[in-house]
């Protein structure tokens, strides 16, 4: 085939991918959606090797380390294949992985805490996802976005933001914990700290110069410095293949015959923690990435929300059967919309990135967590631009919102900070004389947080 024919036939694939991506509806660009998805996919990439290491505390118990790699396929093809059904299917530009937080929960309060055998646990969380399959099939969790009130929407967004900057800010230790005063300003002459300053600097100048993937220059920035001034290990290799997870695979059902030997309201409050983090987590991440992206309409529709949302329930079952914890939409992927990322194509070439990494453990492991701080704060940047939109001399919505971007970085929960918001509301307005202004959705969910906090707790 000569050069010419060659040309055709690359023109022609790039016109057929622009065309199922709908890149004029989104004044999209197959390079800006290339590097927004590698941007998504590196500062999303820690969770291939704290995934691992988390639940390798609560599975196989007897010999904790052995199985890490298996532990890294597991999450690395979930993650994949959450992914790649968000940007195929609902194709919109967010990305997907193992949930922080929920992993957690699953290691140390579900397996060590109670005492749950971890393939029981795996079958909880299967479960959850078949459940999050049927409640997206009915269309409930696209009517509970539709629920949430444009206020609380764009708080979502803001608290987001600050929750993504403070996650960033903290893991470099510019935030640190203090008895006094809860959390205080950091060691700022610790290397790490100090690199991740100088990180923060140069990223910012790049956005500010407009330089096309800052983010990512910032990220590897960032990195290479720590490696060169000895903070962090240089890569002990590029690629190692990890050990196919026989040992995890299909666990979940040899879980799913155990259930019946578990204590049925220890299994109904393990699951019902797992729906409810899940659910509101990725209502709470799809509400606020949706708004920024400007993928809700002035209804408060989300256009192909059940579709979002199927990417994820998918994810959780398919995961839960890899022998990993529940899937679940990651603010990350606001790194990829600071990049320009607007369509399904960014999320595809995450995917293909989640895909191709568990072969590349030795150097992903090998940039330092700090490295990512930089591209959080940024995002933080990005999307605390929403706080102009909440009416602020209405106090039926100012202090709902507020509350809402206040409560999420503080309690380290989307969902929490969004059920306060969800909340206060209904009760705000109905204070006000205008009930009318609410729905019966919003006094639904507004009993059920009220019910989840008085049962539960947080």
């Amino acid at each position: 085939m000569d050069l010419w024919s060659r040309f055709r036939q690359s023109r022609r694939c790039a016109n057929a991918i622009a065309k199922f991506f709908q890149f004029d509806q989104h004044q999209a660009k197959l390079s800006t959606e290339i590097l927004a998805g590698v941007t998504t996919f590196v500062t999303m990439a820690y969770i291939l090797v704290v995934n691992p290491d988390i639940l390798s505390n609560a599975i196989f118990l007897q010999q904790p380390k052995d199985l890490f790699g298996e532990l890294v396929i597991a999450t690395g093809i979930s993650a994949a294949l959450a992914t790649l059904v968000m940007g195929l299917y609902a194709k919109y530009p967010f990305s997907l992985a193992p949930g922080m937080g929920l992993n957690a929960y699953f290691a140390f309060s579900v397996v060590l805490g109670l005492g749950i055998d971890w393939r029981v646990a795996l079958a909880a969380v299967f479960i959850e996802g078949l459940i999050f399959i049927v409640l997206t099939v009915t269309g409930v969790r696209r009517k509970i976005v539709t629920g949430i009130p444009e206020c609380i929407k764009q708080a979502t967004t803001t608290g987001i933001g600050l929750f993504i900057a403070y996650i960033g800010l903290n893991s470099s230790g510019i935030i640190t914990q203090s008895q006094a005063t809860t959390t205080t300003l950091g060691d700022l002459t610790e290397p790490a700290t100090l690199v991740t300053i100088v990180g923060i600097l140069i990223t910012s100048a790049l956005i500010a110069r407009r330089i096309t993937g800052a983010l990512l220059w910032g990220i590897l920035a960032t990195a290479l410095l720590a490696w060169i001034l000895g903070i962090a290990p240089w890569p002990q290799g590029i690629v190692a293949l990890p050990q196919w997870p026989g040992d995890l695979l299909g666990q979940a059902f040899v879980g799913l015959s155990q259930v019946v030997q578990t204590n049925i309201w220890e299994l109904l409050s393990i699951l019902f923690v797992l729906l409810f983090v899940d659910l509101f987590d990725t209502v709470g991440t799809l509400t606020g990435l949706g708004v920024k992206a400007g993928y809700i309409n002035q209804k408060g529709e989300f256009a192909h929300g059940s579709r979002a949302f199927m990417a994820d329930a998918i994810g959780t079952t398919a995961g839960a059967i890899l022998g990993t914890s529940t899937v679940t939409t990651y603010i990350e992927s606001a790194s990829g919309l600071l990049e320009g990322g607007r369509t399904g194509l960014t999320a595809v070439v995450t995917a293909i990135l989640f895909a191709l990494s568990i072969v590349f453990i030795p150097f992903l492991s090998a940039i330092p967590s700090f490295a990512t701080a930089p591209a959080l704060v940024m995002v933080g940047v990005l999307m605390i631009g929403s706080v102009r939109k909440i009416h602020w001399d209405d106090p039926a919505e100012s202090i709902p919102s507020f509350l809402t971007i206040l409560i999420m970085p503080l309690s380290y929960s989307i969902a929490d900070g969004l059920a306060v918001g969800l909340i206060t509301f209904p009760l705000l307005k109905a204070f006000q004389g205008k009930v009318h202004e609410t729905t019966i959705a919003m006094w639904i969910l507004a009993t059920v947080f009220i019910l989840k906090f008085s049962l539960v707790g947080a």
